[in-house]
């Protein structure tokens, strides 16, 4: 069952889009949200290798201060203000008998915080990255390269979906990432009333989708399959598909080759995370 949910959030404009996306998913779970926020070290900010003068170094540390002061301040109070618009309530220690959230605040390095806190989460809700501003990326690979934890990946939207999770596309090609996907979002699957695998059929050197549906089935979770056809940019036609069957999130498994590869090569993730207009839950 779906418990912890841990939201990453920076001053970027884009933690409302992404509290109201998991708000949904906690509501569904009874699930706890912990929205953490990285507030950056003075020293970090300091040029690396250039001599600065120690009264500089004060004023610049001071200044520092004050604005990752406002800033903290600032998200908190956005993060309580969007809890009570979608009636979460906030506390420290969750019961599990309710959505709930807290918030926590850690001095560092964003990646450190995500990599920790991450790896004890059962969900993480990040937002999709804008690749025109290159904002959010780092966010996303940190979560997925560093916690092996499920990410949703939330694009922007007025208002997601109400019923979110409640079909699922599930991405399937028989991969390792694919197979380690499906273990570790069966919570998702639970509470779903329609699942569907998409699949082109061909994966000789991994287990077909009627194995899949079977080895559901054998957690309860029943499942139809959809097949299409492998031809042009497979990301683009899962994608078409989720959209075309009504489904309102896809599952897959993420980058099997290196992100850095297919960041500049171009891959099926990659695509995804580029074009999607649904939420996506990836594991790597």
């Amino acid at each position: 069952m779906i418990r912890k949910i841990i939201i990453p959030v920076r001053g970027d404009g884009k933690s409302g889009n992404v509290f109201a996306h998991a708000a949904i998913l906690a509501h569904r779970f009874k699930a706890h949200i912990v929205v953490t926020h990285c507030r950056p070290r003075p020293e970090d900010l300091l040029p690396y290798g250039v001599p600065v003068p120690a009264f500089m170094r004060e004023m610049f540390v001071e200044q520092s201060s004050k604005v990752a002061d406002l800033e903290e301040q600032s998200l908190q109070e956005e993060m309580t203000t969007l809890a009570r618009q979608y009636g979460i309530e906030m506390m420290e220690k969750p019961t599990g008998n309710t959505a709930s959230f807290s918030w926590f605040e850690e001095a560092g390095r964003q990646v450190d915080i995500i990599k920790r806190h991450g790896r004890l989460a059962d969900l993480i809700c990040v937002a999709k990255p804008d690749r025109d501003r290159n904002l959010g990326a780092n966010t996303l690979k940190a979560a997925l390269f560093n916690t092996g934890r499920p990410v949703m990946m939330c694009p922007p939207a007025d208002t997601p979906q109400e019923n979110l999770g409640n079909h699922i596309a599930i991405a399937w090609n028989g991969s390792q990432e694919a197979s380690r996907a499906i273990a570790l979002t069966l919570d998702l699957f639970q509470k779903a009333e329609h699942i569907t695998v998409l699949t082109t059929g061909k994966h000789p050197h991994g287990a077909s989708s009627e194995e899949l549906i079977d080895y559901l089935a054998m957690r309860d979770v029943k499942a139809s399959i959809n097949r299409f056809e492998a031809s042009g940019n497979i990301a683009a036609r899962l994608l078409e598909e989720s959209k075309s069957i009504g489904a309102d999130m896809m599952v897959m498994g993420a980058y099997g080759h290196s992100h850095e590869r297919e960041t500049i090569f171009g891959g099926n993730t990659q695509s995804v995370v580029d074009t999607a207009k649904m939420p996506v839950v990836m594991v790597h």
